[in-house]
């Protein structure tokens, strides 16, 4: 009798794994947070790191893909999403951080990829030619 019971157990493991696992499967995201910002950012990057792993904090203003505005206190959060280039495309305003941080995530995972700056192609220099003088 307890057979069945486990082979349930393991295929309706086998059946929700594949959709957790999905769920994690984000490209790479780095968030620069603004300097104002006056939440907490290790309580910004634990959730971070529960809701969605592929998105990370970085200090570094040349690598980030966004920049993360986040103001408020416990029972009112608001959050704001600058693309590069300060066009503001995404807030939120949620009572509990956790659900500021989930609004983020899904906005960010569910956006186009931001555009990258081209890089400067260089054609490779003729070589200068010269004659002859003899």
């Amino acid at each position: 009798m307890k057979r069945p019971i486990v082979w349930r157990a393991v295929l309706l493991f086998a059946g929700v794994a594949p959709v957790a696992i999905a769920q994690y499967t984000g490209r790479p995201l780095k968030l620069l947070l603004d300097r104002r910002s006056t939440v907490d950012q290790v309580a910004i990057l634990k959730h971070l790191g529960q809701k969605c792993p592929n998105i990370t904090l970085t200090t570094n203003v040349e690598q980030s893909d966004y920049m993360l505005s986040a103001w408020g206190w416990s029972g009112s959060y608001r959050f704001m999403i600058s693309a590069k280039g300060g066009e503001k495309i995404f807030g939120t305003q949620t009572v509990y951080l956790s659900n500021a941080v989930k609004d983020v995530c899904h906005f960010l995972n569910t956006r186009p990829q931001p555009h990258t700056r081209p890089q400067p192609h260089t054609q490779p220099q003729d070589r200068p030619q010269y004659q002859n003088e003899s």
